[in-house]
């Protein structure tokens, strides 16, 4: 049986961790560029990247080694420029605004994976995938009558992950997820890395305390997900990633004062719900197919 308590335990650590470097991000790029950040924080994943990909089978060579450098170069500069719109976010509209809107990443993916990986969607997905953008629609409601524009700032983070992530399953069709890993890391960081520098700003001493815990944080989230992916399966995980909204939510509250409005809260319950629903159903189908031999819409 692959799931067990352990697994369970590196999940929640990693969601924990996850929300925590939120709020560190946050402090940060209030006072700090977020490309600054994002390269800083970037050097430590890299190097992180580079030693798990060396401690796999068959070492560092055979982990860089990939069929598809093309995409997988895309995949890190998607990630890259994720992060950089996503910490950006969290100033811009708030830790549990951005959470939320973020949690409709499982519905772009849902949508996007019909172009890209030519995958069938049925009744059933297209209803939680519509009833999941009703509640995107809920979050985004504004209290003044007048759109915000600067939510376009998060619905822009989700889509740049939803890409990755489609990304990442159509390259896993010929590279191992270690590959796929390490040219995240050392892609990423030598993007951030060309541009970074051109926003250099010296930072407090007290800062480089948190720029240090931001990079702990980075390491040890991406390792305990690892170790939990080891042990459980993925259907069971990404639920439970839903949890990191409502750790991010704590945190832009008790620490950075944000207020929560009762459309945000309801649209993210109904965002949760339709990408859970949507999850499920994928794990369902995939199940399916290998039964069966058959394709399947649901």
């Amino acid at each position: 049986m692959k799931s067990n308590s352990t697994g369970y335990v590196f999940t929640l650590l990693a969601i924990s961790i996850f929300a925590i470097q939120d709020g560190i991000s946050k402090h940060l790029v209030s006072a700090y560029p977020p490309l600054l950040v994002a390269m800083i924080r970037y050097w430590a994943f890299m190097l992180f990247a580079i030693a798990m990909a060396s401690r796999a089978p068959g070492g560092l060579r055979r982990n860089a080694r990939t069929k598809r450098p093309v995409l997988q170069i895309a995949r890190g500069l998607l990630l890259a420029a994720q992060i950089v719109v996503a910490i950006s976010s969290f100033v811009i509209v708030g830790l549990a605004h951005s959470q939320a809107i973020f949690s409709s990443g499982p519905l772009m993916v849902a949508l996007l994976s019909i172009p890209i990986l030519g995958e069938k969607v049925g009744w059933r997905r297209w209803l939680a995938i519509c009833f999941g953008f009703v509640g995107v629609l809920l979050i985004l409601k504004p209290e003044s009558g007048v759109f915000d524009a600067r939510f376009l700032v998060p619905l822009f983070g989700a889509l740049l992950f939803s890409l990755y992530v489609v990304l990442t399953r159509y390259v896993s069709r010929e590279d191992g997820a270690m590959t796929s890993f390490f040219y995240t890391g050392v892609v990423g960081a030598i993007a951030m890395t060309c541009i970074g520098p051109f926003f250099w700003t010296s930072l407090a001493p007290h800062d480089w305390i948190f720029m240090g815990i931001l990079c702990l944080t980075g390491v040890s989230s991406h390792y305990f997900l690892i170790r939990a992916y080891d042990m459980l399966d993925a259907v069971v995980i990404q639920p439970l990633t839903y949890l990191q909204l409502v750790f991010s939510a704590i945190i832009g509250v008790m620490i950075f004062g944000e207020k929560l409005s009762a459309p945000m809260i309801l649209g993210a319950l109904i965002v949760v719900a339709a990408g859970i629903f949507t999850i499920w159903r994928e794990h369902a189908l995939a199940g399916s197919r290998l039964k069966t031999g058959k394709t399947e819409a649901g």
